[in-house]
């Protein structure tokens, strides 16, 4: 069930509620008893983390960060021809 958070227009009493969706707002300030409370807009109270769908799935599709680039030690070395092995390159190892 959602929490919702109410102010009172009347004595700016705040409260959250826990209510299902389909119960009505609740309009009765429990600190003054006027019938002025509203619903206020806020932002959804939880985070996603670790290695779920939303990671693999959307993670990184359209927007973000850019990929990083390699250092110039990794690419010079990559590039560089591969040196002959130890052992002469005459052994099953290979």
């Amino acid at each position: 069930m959602p929490i919702y958070s109410y102010r009172c227009e009347s004595c700016g009493h705040t409260l959250d509620a826990l209510q299902k969706i389909a119960d009505a707002p609740l309009r009765d300030c429990p600190a003054c008893g006027a019938a002025a409370l509203h619903k206020q807009v806020t932002a959804a109270g939880f985070q996603l983390k670790g290695s779920g769908w939303y990671a693999t799935d959307f993670k990184g599709k359209g927007g973000g960060a850019a990929p990083k680039a390699e250092p110039a030690a990794a690419t010079a070395a990559a590039a560089a021809p591969a040196a002959a092995p130890a052992c002469g390159a005459s052994c099953a190892c290979h």
